[in-house]
């Protein structure tokens, strides 16, 4: 498939998301490298956007430099968003809000913390994307290790090889004394790459991982 072809791909993609106004947004692609450039009234419509391009066939690898702009130039204090996330937080069944410590600074909020599952430092993210006032998130929070290195890359591996839409000898497994988890080998589309990603985070004890597999074009 040639760039011009894959960019009009992505911009008939972008148009037809019902949760994207694709009117400001800029797409450009250089061998299966596509940049989002442009703005958006708000940063779900963003994080929108960039799954929205990782759905098109051919895209090996997202660049997002979108910004978020929000309607009329309208700002929200820091105070009143950190409020909102705050009561978000507190009324989310899966998140132990208590757990949770809340910044922001000009719109950005930044989290940190302790949780026991990586299912809960996501589901903060998810819960705060959408407030009115945030421009974007850094998720610094931690996830409490409780098991042993080897035994990770185990059920990572036992994980990956249950599943059928993956080929799990394709995929490098590697685990670092501080529980971080690195990923390599090549998948056959973005949906095996997130089966693959959401494997290694689904272990309990897993820090971080390192995503360095390759979409196949």
């Amino acid at each position: 498939m040639s760039d011009i072809q894959l960019r009009q791909f992505v911009i008939d993609e972008l148009e037809f998301e019902p949760s994207i106004d694709a009117t400001n947004i800029g797409v450009a692609a250089d061998d299966g490298i596509v940049t989002l450039t442009g703005h958006v009234r708000s940063y779900a419509e963003k994080i929108a956007a960039l799954q929205a391009v990782r759905r098109v066939k051919g895209v090996r690898a997202v660049a997002q430099e979108i910004e978020v702009r929000y309607p009329g130039e309208h700002k929200t204090a820091d105070e009143e968003i950190a409020k909102r996330v705050l009561n978000v937080l507190k009324w989310h069944a899966m998140i132990p809000h208590e757990d949770v410590k809340v910044t922001v600074e000009k719109g950005w909020v930044n989290l940190s913390g302790t949780v026991d599952w990586h299912y809960q430092k996501k589901a903060v993210e998810d819960a705060i994307k959408k407030l009115l006032g945030v421009i974007g998130v850094t998720n610094s929070i931690s996830v409490k290790a409780s098991v042993q290195t080897a035994d990770i890359k185990k059920k990572i591996e036992a994980a990956l090889a249950r599943s059928a839409q993956v080929e799990a000898n394709a995929i490098r497994i590697n685990v670092s004394n501080d529980n971080r988890v690195s990923l390599e080998g090549v998948v056959d589309s973005w949906e095996d790459h997130d089966v693959v990603e959401n494997a290694a985070w689904s272990v309990p004890g897993v820090q971080w991982v390192d995503d360095r597999l390759t979409v196949s074009s």
